[in-house]
Formats: C-alpha cells, structure tokens, sequence
C-alpha cells in the first residue's frame, strides 16, 4: 500500500489554524531560518525562558551565537562534526546555533548513555571535540565520565570559552545580527544540519544524519499540522536535546516559530516542573505517557491548568494516562509517532482530529507502505520516505561513511495498521513480538493488560526462548502485587488471547528506563534473563 498525504485540514475556530505546509521554508538552513524568525518577530521578542526563569530575547539569541560560534571556529575546521553535551537549557540552543552559523555540525550526545556508548557515537561521527560546561557537569556529578571521555576527544567548556572572548568574537557578537553575510558561514540546505544517535540497546549507537532541509521540513510539517499561536501560546520543554523530539519540536520549532519555550534541564523532577508550568502559564507541554503521568500526579489541583494541550511521543499513550489528565487538568492529550530517521514526527493527532489509541495521521508531503510481515493479518510493517528522512546512518565499524536509506525509504521496523480515514495504529516492533506455538504475541499487549490492571505502576515484557513453544513471555513489574492470575482473570473478561497472559511475573524495585523517557528494553530482556536463570 502506497499514499502520498497532503495538507492537512485547517484547525476549529477555537485552536490555532496551522499554517500551510511550507517546503519553501524548509529550504534554508538552520542558522539562516533562526535570523528570519528574528526579523519577523522582531528582536525584543522573548524566544526562550532557560531552567533558573532568565529571558532570552532573539535578539541576545542571534548576538551569542554569533560570538560563541566565533569563539569555537578557532578550535573546529567547517564541516567537522562537533559533540555537544548540555541539558536542555540556552547553553545547548546557544551551541547549538552557534556550530550552525559558522558551518560547523553539532552532534547530540547522549550523557545518560555511559562512556562507552557515547565513545562509539564519537567513533561513528568522527567528532574530537566536545562543548559542555562545567557547571552541568558538576551538578550532574559526570566528573568520571568526563575523565573517560578526554581519552578520545577534547573537551571545550562555555565558561572558558566565555571567559577568553577576543575583540573579534565581541565583535561578531554586536555586528552579527546586523551584518550576518560578513561573519556567517552559510551550508547548503542538504549538507548536514545535526547528528543525533540511536540508544545503542541493540549494539553500537548509530549516528543519524539530519540535513538542514530534513530538520526544517519537519518543523514545517508539524506546524501545517498542530495550531501554533505565537501571541498566546508558549512550549514547556523538559525533553533532553540529545533526543530528536526534545531538539526539533522543542527546541527548533518554537524558536523559529516565534513561539516562546520554556527550558527545564531534566524531565525526572515532576514536582518542579508542574511548579513551573503554573509559573510560566504554559499552553503546550511536551512529554511522554511516563512523565506526563509524573506530572499530573505531582501536581497540585490547578498546577497545569494553563497546558491546553500536551504532546506526547516516544511511547505508546495508556488509557489511564488520558483519563488522568483530562480529569484533573482537563488537557488533551495528542499522541504522536516519530522516529530520529524521520527527524523525528512521522505522525500525529490533531486537536479537531483525535483518535485515542492511534497515533494519528502521517505528516504532510509524507508516504508509506506496509510490507506483510507473517503472522500479521491486518497490517504490515510501516516503511516511510519524504523530505524530512535522513540522509544515512553513520557507524562506529564504518567511522565517518554515510549509509543512505535505499531509494530515500526508511523500514522502520514498526508493525503499524491504517485504517479507512488514514489513522495509524501502532502494534508493536517486529522485534517486540513473541512467536509462541506459532502464532505472534505482541509484548505491547502484555504491557496493556498489565497497565490496566495496575495503572499506578510501571511493567515491561520481554521474550525468553521456550523449549515446548519457541519462546515464552515474561513481565517484569514494580507492582508488589502483581500476579499471573489476575491478569489471566482480567485477559478472559476482556476477550484477550490466553497467549498474551506471561508465563512468570518477576516483581523488581525499579524498571530500566532511557533518558529520554522510554523503557531501556534491551535492559529489561538482560534483567529478565537474569532472573530467569536465578
């Protein structure tokens, strides 16, 4: 099945009409597309609330870039792949802008993934140099990590760099936004916009190459399909940058949107961050099913009651995460459905076309087709191509050689149906299904049944080889009461197949979880092996 979507329908007379989808926008490059959101909403304009409530105008945004970025060139060569490692804050904005202006290519590190994830990502994008800071470094106590790391490359702090600031880094700084052609370096709209990289839960991490125009084609694809006011409305992020959804639509997308985003350095502190959304009076929160949940449980009665509605991804959305916060905060919750090759949204709901327990419909200017995959009847596994796929894949056996996706199509590796009015409903990874007497069990659906039984609390499935059956089911739960029972009881009432019941339950302290808010399932499968063996 093969379909090409175009625009969107306009938004209700309540929300936002999003604008049309723009790839005249999109054909720039990131550093020229936050000068022109500068002239068009004018330099006094706030653009960005950093985690301490400081301000930052577009104005003050463009001037430290240009100055950091001249400041860097005297440590980088043009076109030379750059790490960044900084929370989600303006120090990771301001890096990551000022590598883009001077044509240099930021490349996100992941710090939550240990030094030898982070070694391999090196490795692949062939960066030497890493731009953090000292402050995040002792906050976040990565003094050991920083030790491994200058193993393989250098390390360049903000406070240094903003310390040893020449005559024609100030300089850059003040004319800069008046005189951009003088200072600038422009790249072209398919060179190479940002490298982010994949978890590493299956191997190495991979790099992702992202062009200026994949980048940018996406930030127009989800403003042609999400209402975005620049007068009203204001973006709370506390996703990392080193995660697309976190860099593209929180970060990239209001900024050149003219829509004000409020940075928090870390999604694990649901107290603080439902404070700061009353604080800030925020209209749109990004998240996922897990923090989302955090939050809403944190939150006093009238904490979030600014948020109109939340965009969540990464995850699937649970039913009793919807409930929650329609209940309490009367917030809508849009599920979304991306991918870093797609960088990232590849789908969405709408508010005037929402369809719990889908994903919504594909971007703009987007197609796709499902490949059978045997033992799935209605569906396929969902292959994508369009403007804001990547470039290619970069890799740690092959350091610096660029793997473009064959004919511009990227398998996702997604089992997805799409129903009559082109909603998308995900069933699972391929990987993420068990082959159990010879029919396919998705794990996801083990995790549903689990979730509906004890909402309060996190569950993962895994797969374990079977002698009798080929493989066999197990959860693992923080759940002090779950048990298999329950959920058998709970399956037959609801029409579940007895298959999708696991066949142990393992009750743990604590379920691994990535640092952009996904369960680390290649953890939970060593985790469950292990207990198994024991």
């Amino acid at each position: 099945m093969l379909q090409t979507v175009s625009d969107p329908h306009a938004a209700s007379d309540n929300i936002p009409a999003p604008v049309p989808y723009s790839q005249r926008r999109a054909n720039t490059d990131l550093f020229s597309a936050l000068l022109r959101a500068k002239h068009t909403f004018g330099g006094k304009t706030v653009a960005v609330v950093d985690g301490d409530g400081s301000e930052f105008d577009y104005q003050t945004l463009v001037r430290g870039a240009f100055a950091l970025g001249s400041a860097l060139k005297k440590h980088t060569a043009k076109g030379e792949n750059v790490g960044v490692l900084l929370p989600t804050g303006i120090g990771a904005a301001l890096a990551f802008f000022a590598l883009s202006a001077y044509g240099r290519v930021p490349a996100m590190l992941n710090f939550t993934a240990g030094a030898r994830n982070i070694k391999a990502a090196l490795k692949a994008a062939e960066a030497k140099t890493i731009v953090t800071a000292k402050k995040f470094i002792e906050l976040g106590e990565l003094g050991g990590l920083i030790a491994e790391l200058e193993q393989d490359a250098r390390i360049i702090y903000l406070e240094d760099i903003r310390a040893s600031l020449g005559i024609g880094d100030k300089a850059a700084g003040a004319l800069g936004p008046f005189l951009p052609g003088l200072f600038r370096v422009r790249s072209g709209t398919n060179k190479t916009g940002v490298v982010l990289f994949t978890s590493g839960t299956e191997g190495d991490p991979k790099g992702v190459v992202l062009t200026h125009r994949n980048v940018l084609s996406n930030v127009e694809q989800v403003r042609a399909h999400i209402g975005l006011n620049p007068k009203t409305d204001s973006v709370f992020n506390p996703l990392p940058t080193f995660h697309c959804f976190g860099l593209t639509v929180g970060a990239i997308l209001p900024i050149v949107a003219g829509v004000k985003v409020i940075f928090h350095p870390t999604p694990l502190q649901p107290r603080e961050i439902a404070r700061r959304i009353k604080q800030t009076q925020s209209t749109i929160l990004l998240a996922t099913d897990t923090f989302i949940g955090q939050y809403a449980r944190a939150g006093g009665d009238d904490d979030m009651m600014s948020v109109r509605l939340a965009v969540c991804g990464a995850e699937r959305v649970r039913d009793e995460t919807r409930q929650l916060v329609r209940r309490k905060f009367s917030i809508e919750i849009l599920e979304g459905y991306g991918a870093t090759e797609a960088s990232p949204v590849v789908a969405a709901n709408m508010w005037e076309k929402n369809k719990p327990g889908t994903v919504g419909c594909l971007m703009s200017a987007m197609e796709y087709e499902l490949v059978p995959v045997e033992g799935i009847e209605n569906g396929g596994r969902l292959k994508i191509r369009g403007p804001n796929i990547m470039a290619g894949y970069l890799r740690a056996s092959n350091p610096g050689v660029l793997e473009p996706p064959e004919g511009g199509w990227h398998d996702t590796g997604d089992i997805v149906s799409v129903d009559e009015d082109g909603f998308i409903r995900i069933k699972g990874r391929v990987k993420r299904f068990a082959k159990i007497g010879g029919e396919m069990v998705s794990l996801a659906v083990v995790e549903n049944c689990a979730s509906a039984i004890w909402p309060d609390h996190l569950h993962a499935a895994a797969t374990l080889p079977d002698p009798r059956k080929g493989e066999q089911i197990v959860l693992l739960s923080e759940c002090p009461d779950a048990n298999r029972a329950d959920i058998l009881a709970w399956a037959q009432n609801h029409g579940v197949a007895e298959l999708s019941v696991p066949k142990k339950i393992f009750i743990v302290d604590e379920i691994p979880v990535l640092g952009t808010g996904k369960l680390d399932y290649g953890a939970v499968q060593k985790k469950a092996r292990e207990l198994v063996e024991a």
